[in-house]
């Protein structure tokens, strides 16, 4: 098991509202919306100890499966109480589960992380990440086709992203990954299309739209269908405990369900 410690700093919880164009500020004592907790508990690893791809190498908690390219491919969460601002917590992770496993595009490494958020004694909440490891890209492979998105949706938000917006997340979130910042090596490298919008921060505006219309949530789970580039306007949608992300094309790029508080 690995034990992050962390004060829960309401300026970075602050700064997470402007970076969503969200209004309002945090004080001490205050109820943090749900999946704010992805801005805490940073794992600072110096140069020499990243990838590639400006992850931490793989070998410690997360085993090396020796393929180079990483991807948050989804989760669930269960909240029991809301984490605090102004308060210290601790982040407790194990790994569930890690597996190799050949597909139609090559091997793939499946990894399930545990992660226990705990303040004042008290569990507040239980998360499953979901990582994808897979070889780089095949430039003469055909494009796979990406999911088509429903069109039943009962309540809608666009939502557009730009360079400015994913910085700042990376930043907030200090995740290093170079496909949501570093353009040239997005394209080049890894194969996208241009700097990609973080999956968690899809997650995290679902997650919003959810408690704004459904109350507080007991729990949601989300997959990543397709990608979604910096540029790009987006649509939220929900129909009842379902979300989904539609890219402007009418490609799904989320698929999620929420479950509110009784």
């Amino acid at each position: 098991m690995q034990v992050v410690a962390d004060l829960i700093d309401p300026a970075r919880a602050t700064a997470l509202n402007v970076t969503l164009g969200r209004e309002g500020a945090f004080a001490e004592g205050d109820a943090l919306p749900p999946f704010y907790h992805q801005i805490y508990f940073w794992e600072p690893v110096a140069a020499p100890g990243l990838g590639r791809d400006g992850h931490p190498r793989v070998g410690g908690l997360i085993p090396d499966m020796g393929l180079p390219r990483r991807m948050w491919a989804g989760g669930r969460l269960e909240f029991s109480q809301p984490l605090r601002a102004g308060l210290p917590a601790e982040k407790r992770s194990s790994v569930d589960t890690a597996q190799r496993k050949e597909g139609r595009s090559g091997p793939l490494g499946f990894v399930t992380l545990r992660h226990e958020i705990w303040q004042d004694g008290q569990l507040c909440l239980t998360e499953w990440k979901d990582l994808v490891y897979r070889e780089d890209p095949d430039p003469a492979a055909p494009q796979p086709q990406a999911q088509k998105a429903r069109q039943d949706e009962t309540s809608a938000r666009v939502q557009g992203f730009t360079s400015t917006m994913l910085f700042r997340y990376s930043a907030l979130t200090f995740n290093g990954h170079r496909i949501h910042y570093d353009r040239d090596y997005a394209k080049s490298v890894e194969g996208y299309g241009g700097l990609v919008v973080h999956g968690p921060l899809l997650a995290q505006l679902l997650m919003l739209m959810a408690e704004e219309e459904m109350g507080p949530l007991a729990a949601f789970s989300f997959r990543a269908t397709s990608a979604l580039m910096d540029g790009e306007e987006a649509t939220l949608c929900r129909n009842g405990q379902a979300l989904w992300v539609r890219g402007p094309d009418g490609r799904q790029n989320m698929q999620a369900e929420a479950a509110a508080s009784e």
